[in-house]
């Protein structure tokens, strides 16, 4: 079973060839995606490393986690599952208030007009 780490702390020039290299001294990598600006396309600045066994994945931590890479102290640590976000990210509806609010408790009342 993999195991998907995160590596943060990245040069911006970093890419995944480079991550595929450096981590395939620990053990066998599976996939190594930088992650992406959507509206750029520029490099965020972290990634994800999958690795092929917990064991290669803790030997990648032990060996890479504060080694300097282009300058730059890698943060690497065993990825954590995706939060759900409601909403998009944008500040519209969810549970944090504002618009949309709560469509069941507002299902007799008459929509306010919105100009």
């Amino acid at each position: 079973m993999t195991t998907k780490l995160y590596v943060g702390n990245l040069a911006f020039q970093t890419t995944g060839q480079d991550l595929q290299q450096l981590f395939a001294q620990a053990g066998t990598v599976e996939s190594a995606s930088i992650v992406e600006d959507r509206d750029t396309g520029r490099s965020r600045g972290f990634a994800f490393v999958e690795m092929s066994t917990s064991e290669e994945a803790n030997s990648a931590i032990a060996q890479f986690n504060g080694k300097e890479l282009a300058g730059r102290m890698l943060k690497v640590n065993e990825a954590k599952p995706r939060e759900n976000r409601a909403g998009g990210g944008r500040g519209f509806g969810g549970n944090r208030g504002g618009f949309g609010g709560n469509r069941d408790r507002d299902s007799n009342r008459r929509p306010e007009p919105r100009w």
